[in-house]
């Protein structure tokens, strides 16, 4: 099946959503309770745990660096959330990340 089932079916793609602060916790348990698969990706492990189980995947990594992405399979997504807020050059240097990776639409946090 692989990438065939998800044409036409938006709702069904899953997403990326980086940095578990409240937006990006907010965002992410939205997403999940409408079904949707979300990989959530935070660097403060305290987060990550508290968040195991209600994600579909969440991990401990740091997004500005292209190679963990890499390395987490981000390549493989369509759709990806960047909440990450506390810092505009995290921010933009993680969306460019995610631009190289070939994710196609990104969704990021204004402050």
């Amino acid at each position: 099946m692989g990438e065939h089932r998800h044409r036409g079916r938006s709702h069904a793609v899953p997403v990326l959503v980086i940095g578990m602060g409240r937006f990006g916790t907010a965002t992410a348990l939205q997403l999940a309770s409408q079904g949707r698969e979300v990989m959530g990706v935070e660097r403060d492990h305290t987060l990550v745990q508290k968040l195991a189980g209600q994600l579909t995947h969440v991990v401990q990594a740091e997004a500005t660096d292209i190679d963990a992405l890499r390395q987490l399979g981000a390549a493989e997504f369509t759709q990806a959330v960047v909440g990450v807020g506390t810092s505009i050059e995290s921010s933009v240097l993680i969306t460019a990340n995610l631009v190289d990776l070939g994710v196609g639409r990104i969704w990021a946090k204004a402050i």
